[in-house]
């Protein structure tokens, strides 16, 4: 089984109402070999919410405490962010997912690089707070742009 963000399944659930549909996951979804979460919703967001970026480093350092995902406003949505980091992972485990693609840049979901925390739309190599905690269990974490190797 494989794990999949729902944006890109076509569910409009990203921070601004929209969705990045990828036609090979919306195939893979229905064919019932893979199935689609939003970390951020299962943190407890809603759909829109405004853009969050990490500040002060990357998903990991999320984790470890020493940076904060902060919204543009400049409010504090860490908590809801590790709330949806470990959500997915117990989601992930209870499946028994092989793999898990996450929407790139997100700063739940990239998996390989983020927004460098300014808002000015620059990015900085390293992942969100889900790929994070997913890579840590041993799950492997691919992108949208990974998609051939499944």
């Amino acid at each position: 089984m494989i794990l999949v963000s729902s944006c890109l399944a076509g569910i409009e659930c990203r921070y601004d109402g929209t969705h990045r549909l990828k036609e090979k996951i919306r195939f893979l979804v229905e064919e019932k070999k893979a199935v689609t979460v939003c970390p951020e919703l299962l943190g407890g967001f809603s759909t829109p919410r405004q853009s969050a970026e990490i500040v002060g480093g990357t998903g990991k350092d999320v984790l470890s405490g020493d940076a904060k995902v902060i919204e543009k406003s400049g409010r504090d949505v860490t908590d809801l962010y590790v709330k949806g980091a470990y959500k997915t992972l117990e989601m992930a485990l209870k499946l028994q997912v092989t793999h898990v693609v996450l929407k790139q840049f997100s700063p739940s979901c990239g998996s390989k690089s983020i927004y460098n925390g300014t808002f000015t739309g620059e990015r900085i190599q390293g992942e969100g707070v889900t790929s994070a905690l997913l890579r840590k269990a041993g799950i492997t974490v691919l992108s949208e742009e990974d998609l051939y190797y499944l």
